[in-house]
């Protein structure tokens, strides 16, 4: 014990320590929503009503919203991945987006209170899908631009992946102006959003082509 080499930890695995702890908690919390919105299935038999009947519209409410927190799994995973540290403003922006992801399971049980698809279960769908991807959007902004915790991404490219989350943003709050019967305001948004898109796309290729000939090109000497 007296022999143990005692040598000082760097700040860099101070922050990879911090990172690892985030990713652990945060996978934690995306497996326990999707768990609980397979508790949440529970449907109403009516008499004379078949099984299928019964099942159909629970069974479609899950399988969307294990659909959905999956991908906000996917890019929070991939936004983590290029993380070299994290700090306290990037902690707090990613509690924020966990906690909007636990509310999934809720939001469901909410929308099993409707079957009508244009009534208030839509609305609380979309926003609450809007508000986990506007969560994630500004986890990122943070993470990539503004503190500079995936110095290894080109900016253009952080730009991208920013305007493909805020592209999912507009698209559901087109669809919660649409459940309200806003039907100027869902066509403005969703026009919006496929401009976003085209941006995100663009950006994203010509990212991807510069890195591309950089790789290719002969080294100087």
């Amino acid at each position: 014990m007296g022999g143990r080499v005692r040598e000082p930890i760097s700040d860099h695995h101070v922050g990879q320590r911090h990172l690892d702890r985030l990713v652990m908690l945060s996978d934690g919390v995306f497996a326990i929503a999707i768990t609980l919105s397979a508790i949440e299935i529970k449907p109403e038999i009516v008499p004379g009503q078949s099984l299928w009947d019964a099942w159909k519209f629970p069974l479609m409410v899950y399988f969307l919203s294990f659909v959905l927190i999956g991908g906000v799994w996917a890019i929070h995973r991939r936004i983590v991945a290029h993380l070299r540290d994290v700090d306290g403003p990037a902690t707090a922006l990613n509690m924020l987006l966990l906690s909007m992801v636990a509310l999934m399971p809720v939001v469901i049980r909410v929308s099993f209170s409707h079957r009508d698809p244009e009534s208030i279960n839509l609305l609380v769908y979309a926003l609450s899908v809007a508000a986990n991807y506007t969560c994630l959007a500004m986890f990122w902004f943070y993470a990539a631009l503004v503190a500079n915790l995936a110095p290894d991404v080109d900016r253009r490219l952080a730009w991208s992946w920013l305007l493909s989350k805020l592209f999912v943003v507009l698209i559901f709050v087109a669809l919660a102006f649409y459940a309200e019967e806003m039907r100027v305001a869902a066509l403005v948004f969703t026009l919006a959003a496929l401009a976003l898109r085209a941006v995100s796309s663009r950006m994203e290729n010509a990212a991807k082509k510069d890195v591309q000939a950089s790789a290719a090109a002969p080294p100087s000497a």
